[in-house]
């Protein structure tokens, strides 16, 4: 039988009885499951839909007629003819003494009000146990995220499932025997002191809180429940809020497209800034006489120090009125405007039409242009497309997952259960970075090649692809063009070749490239170790040619997927918050889209190119840009050489800054705004797989702040603009107006549905999840695929500066720290900044693990604690960029790669000294509002 027959087979239609009716149930779908559809529920406490069936509590027992036992119906799959009672005397009685054991186990104090075994107690009408209870064991509340009350534990190991099957962390195991047997963390450490990365999914699953947020939030019931979606990274993880009295108690994960019911620390437990004590609540406007100048300072918990409180009449018409005057008498390239990854898509889309129609220029940007601009300059190129052409779960279809340059299990971990999901299923993982992370543990092959080589590497693979006969000729004769050219160039780049230049065996590239050609579907997958640096464009050039030559695309498990970094940056890209393109990345100097959008907004636009984010701090210290408006980003923290970003921002003749908190591009502001958090809006978002997804709001925004919606239409009506709209939804309907790729998506849809899938064009079409299946969307239909060249990193080590600096992100903390260093939990689990060095490297240097260490480079120097990491290669140091006291990009190297204007922060040289003296820490960061928050 072949593998489709073998799957009908498993999905045939099964006729039997049910309690005494005949009913249709499926092969592969349990009695449990069956039950279900016909409105019985059987009570169940190891079993939970989504979850491998266990069959270890017995309380879901049903009798089938002619069996000498009752079967648990969690794990029994229905026959033709079977005959299930679930009610029956038998049933019922055992159905429960377990329940009755069980209760006689745990403590008569309850830890949560949703005990599943409590209220299938009482469903049964079980009374108080009979039986004598066991040692109750302490509670350990050592983790600053999760409770563990082992007392309420039942061992149905749904803890352990979801840490090891759903999650695959394998911290939670079921150790020892007879009346000692427990769950475990780790070596039965205490779970503060395991690997625990406190995702939280063994809450999610627990039954009976015995693993409960340490919050003591169990026995508080929710005023309502809001479905939303996490503001974090681009996976887009839909969540549900639990709220009372306005705040938010805790967080569930919802079953989403992207994430099923999964969530990451940060999603689960990185909520509270929103209640933080330092949230700003009416407009500010700076003090007569308040100096500006790059290494000015202040306390974020003392803003008065500084700026004055205003109305907010008197705020938006100085914000507006002084924009206004700069643009009349500079001219309008003298504005420019900075939008939010972290917004709306219909904040962004209102933002650039601001930008565009009231600065009356195309100086608007965002950061993506930090974090996959060099990815979208060379998919456009290859295939007129900047989104991904596979969904991040299409990995379990895949064969090879070609995973480089990138972190998921610390930048995306959702997408990481879904690659660790598939390798356990049989996917082989090539996974290729200069550091090795976690994840190294799951690959099938782990190229751990030398920082700055990524084009030898791919050039040598290619290579071994045409020596060897592996190219798919039918694809490249019929899809593509350029092929000539680009078979010559990897000509010259043999495995052996580049072996020396990237540090990865000869056989081992072509063993990689043999692997990637041959399968029936292999997916890329890539992060920011790939698009930032100056050769971040010829990198994403590399990996289309390597997808093309293969033909691995256009099918389910193949593809090209940049991991997107912040929740929105796909939407706010697609809804025009770039310098060069309006919406739906139609070019600002292609006269068919100019014509188009200035019959849509009734204006006259500019057909050149604005700056990009680099671009505009070097106009403001040459004079050029005199005045800006920074929504939600902050450019003193994520812009590389952080210290003349600052003296940008200092110059600047008039800045309004709209925030939640006082961020440090706040402390060189004239007008600061207060705006609304995540939780605090209605909005659409999109994630890294092109769905566009409705978060809802849960909060009352605190004192005066205001959506960020009414806020641009405020200044834009300021600035002369007739804007009327009435909310998220009138702007969402223009949008599709100008976005062919949405056009088919209505808010009553995403109302109802939660998420819809792009491209949609026509109303009622389902979305594309898989795109590029016949052809690109490119003038010929066919990707062009481009040779490159190596070229080495804008500034390499030397003996003055003999280490290579790689920045990037770490899993508790987020972009610039301003939201998740005011998130209680994860600021307790990591409160201080750390540079991950190789332990040999320590040793050398005459440092242990903790003690304090400088790293300098040319633009700056800083101070922090060091971390041995044997998974960063000698001679490179990892620092992340959220610690204002150890601001990595004080160090970095603003040279730009030349087609997608993006920063270099993954490369430069740097030394590493031992000793230093640490800057004070802010004075919202760290331990400091979780000890606040414990002691409330």
């Amino acid at each position: 039988m072949d593998r489709i027959s073998t799957a009908q087979a498993a999905t045939m239609p099964v006729e039997f009885k049910l309690n005494g009716k005949t009913v249709v149930g499926r092969s592969d779908e349990t009695l449990i499951e069956t039950a279900k559809h016909y409105g019985i529920d059987i009570p169940h406490l190891c079993y939970k839909e989504g979850m491998r069936p266990d069959g270890n509590c017995r309380a879901c027992v049903v009798e089938i007629k002619g069996e000498r036992v009752l079967a648990p119906s969690c794990c029994r799959y229905p026959k033709d003819g079977m005959e299930v009672t679930t009610d029956s005397a038998r049933a019922v009685v055992s159905q429960k003494m377990v329940l009755e054991l069980l209760l006689s186990d745990i403590p008569e104090k309850s830890y949560t009000l949703d005990s599943e075994l409590d209220r299938w107690a009482k469903e049964l009408k079980v009374g108080k146990p009979r039986f004598e209870a066991r040692h109750q064991p302490k509670s350990d509340l050592s983790h600053a995220a999760i409770a563990v009350n082992l007392d309420a534990c039942i061992q149905c190991t749904r803890c352990l499932r979801a840490c090891r099957e759903e999650q695959v962390n394998d911290v939670i195991g079921y150790a020892f025997r007879g009346e000692h047997a427990k769950i475990v963390f780790d070596l039965d450490d205490p779970m503060g002191e395991s690997t625990c990365v406190a995702c939280g999914e063994c809450v999610q699953a627990c039954p009976t809180g015995a693993l409960m947020p340490a919050r003591d939030v169990g026995m508080v019931k929710p005023d309502k429940q809001v479905h939303s979606v996490c503001p974090y990274c681009g996976v887009g993880c839909q969540l549900t809020y639990a709220v009372k009295d306005n705040k938010i108690l805790y967080v569930d994960g919802r079953d989403g497209p992207s994430n099923h019911g999964r969530l990451c620390v940060k999603g689960r437990y990185g909520f509270d800034y929103v209640h933080h004590k330092q949230r700003l609540l009416r407009p500010l406007i700076r003090k007569p006489g308040v100096p500006k100048h790059a290494d000015f300072t202040m306390d974020p918990a003392n803003p008065l120090e500084h700026f004055r409180e205003a109305s907010w009449e008197e705020a938006l018409d100085l914000a507006a009125g002084k924009l206004t005057a700069i643009r009349d008498q500079h001219g309008k390239g003298a504005l420019a405007g900075f939008g939010s990854a972290k917004g709306t898509n219909e904040e962004a889309y209102l933002f650039q039409k601001l930008v565009r129609t009231g600065f009356g220029s195309n100086n608007v940007d965002h950061c993506t242009r930090l974090c996959h601009a060099s990815s979208v300059a060379a998919l456009m190129e290859g295939v007129a497309s900047g989104a991904v052409s596979n969904q991040v779960n299409d990995v379990a279809r895949a064969e090879v997952i070609f995973l480089i340059g990138a972190n998921p299990v610390s930048n995306h971990p959702v997408a990481a259960t879904w690659i660790k999901n598939a390798v356990k299923n049989g996917a082989k993982l090539i996974y290729a970075d200069p550091r090795r992370s976690d994840l190294s543990r799951h690959a099938h092959i782990m190229l751990q090649f030398k920082p700055d080589t990524d084009v030898a590497l791919l050039n040598a693979m290619m290579h071994t692809i045409v020596h060897e006969g592996l190219v798919n000729e039918d694809f490249i004769k019929s899809r593509t063009i350029g092929y000539e050219d680009l078979k010559k160039n990897v000509a010259g780049y043999s495995p052996e070749a580049m072996a020396p230049v990237c540090g990865i065996p000869a056989d081992t590239i072509k063993e990689v490239a043999r692997l990637f050609a041959k399968s029936k579907g292999s997916m890329i997958l890539w992060g920011m170790g790939i698009s930032q640096h100056i050769h971040g464009t010829d990198n994403a050039r590399c990996l289309i040619a390597l997808c093309m030559m293969t033909g691995q695309i256009g099918r389910p498990g193949t593809g090209l997927h940049p991991l997107r970094g912040q929740n929105n940056v796909q939407g706010a890209s697609d809804s025009g918050l770039i310098p060069m393109v309006f919406p739906d990345y139609q070019r600002v100097d292609n006269p068919e889209a100019l014509a188009r959008f200035e019959k849509l907004w009734g204006a006259t636009l500019d057909p050149k190119p604005g700056l990009t984010v680099v671009e505009i701090v070097h106009a403001i210290l040459d004079d050029k840009i005199h005045g800006m408006y920074v929504m939600g980003e902050n450019p003193a923290m994520s812009d590389p050489d952080a210290h003349h970003a600052r003296e940008a921002l200092a110059k600047l003749d008039h800045l309004v800054v709209q925030e939640i908190f006082l961020t440090e591009t706040c402390y060189y502001a004239d007008v600061i705004l207060p705006a609304t958090a995540w939780p605090e809006k209605d909005g659409t978002v999109t994630n890294t797989d092109r769905m566009v997804q409705l978060g809802r709001r849960a909060l009352d925004a605190p004192g005066e702040a205001k959506e960020d919606l009414w806020i641009i239409q405020e200044l834009a009506r300021r600035m002369g603009l007739a804007w009327n709209y009435a909310g998220p939804r009138d702007v969402f309907n223009e949008m599709r107006k100008g976005m062919n790729s949405i056009a088919g998506i209505t808010w009553e849809r995403l109302e109802e549905e939660s998420c819809v899938t792009y491209p949609c064009e026509k109303e009622g079409d389902p979305g594309q999840p898989v795109v590029f299946i016949d052809k690109f969307p490119t003038p010929t239909g066919r990707a062009k695929l481009v040779p490159v060249d190596i070229i080495p990193a804008a500034e390499q080590p030397d003996r003055e500066f003999p280490f290579v600096l790689i920045t990037g992100r770490q899993l508790e903390h987020w972009h610039t720290g301003a939201i998740t260093r005011r998130a209680s939990v994860l600021d307790a689990i990591e409160p201080e900044p750390v540079a991950s060095i190789h332990p040999l490297d320590l040793d050398a240097m005459g440092a242990k693990p903790g003690d304090v260490v400088t790293v300098e480079s040319r633009r700056g120097i800083i101070s922090l604690y060091a971390r041995a990491d044997d998974g960063t290669p000698r001679g490179a140091v990892f620092i992340p960029f959220c610690f204002y006291e150890a601001a990595a990009n004080l160090l970095t190297n603003p040279a730009l790669d030349p087609y997608g204007k993006i920063p270099e922060f993954k490369y430069c040289a740097v030394k590493v000294m031992k000793g230093g003296e640490l800057t004070p820490r802010s004075s919202y960061g760290g331990g400091q509002a979780f000890a606040e928050l414990k002691t409330a």
